[in-house]
């Protein structure tokens, strides 16, 4: 567990990091350019729409974990809006919150005692 609260905190630092510069650089102008390759219809589009599968279902799971409940719902949003730095932290969290038990991570209330 070790090894994974490790590489999700490596991930997380580096997306935020990542993306503070992007942001710099470029601006909150994502959607545009995120669509307009999508539009497009070439490989920087193909990636875009994949990726943007896995955001919704990291969304569902999300939902699903959390037994679709208002707060399930908004961690929802917060998952596909989020991506990866959301994904991160929450999985972070939880396996503090779980006691390392991957099972509970994963399946949330659903797990056996």
């Amino acid at each position: 567990m070790t090894f994974f609260r490790g590489f999700l905190l490596i991930v997380f630092v580096s997306i935020l990091i990542y993306t503070a510069v992007t942001i710099s650089g470029h601006g909150l102008n994502l959607l545009p350019v995120f669509f307009g390759d999508m539009k497009a219809m070439a490989w920087p589009g193909q990636f875009n729409f994949d990726f943007m599968m896995f955001l919704a279902l990291s969304a569902l799971w999300t939902a699903w974990r959390n037994n679709y409940s208002t707060k399930g719902l908004c961690l929802a949003v917060a998952a596909f809006f989020g991506g990866m730095l959301f994904l991160s932290a929450y999985l972070l969290f939880l396996t503090f919150r779980a006691d390392g038990s991957l099972l509970h991570v994963m399946i949330g209330d659903r797990a056996p005692a």
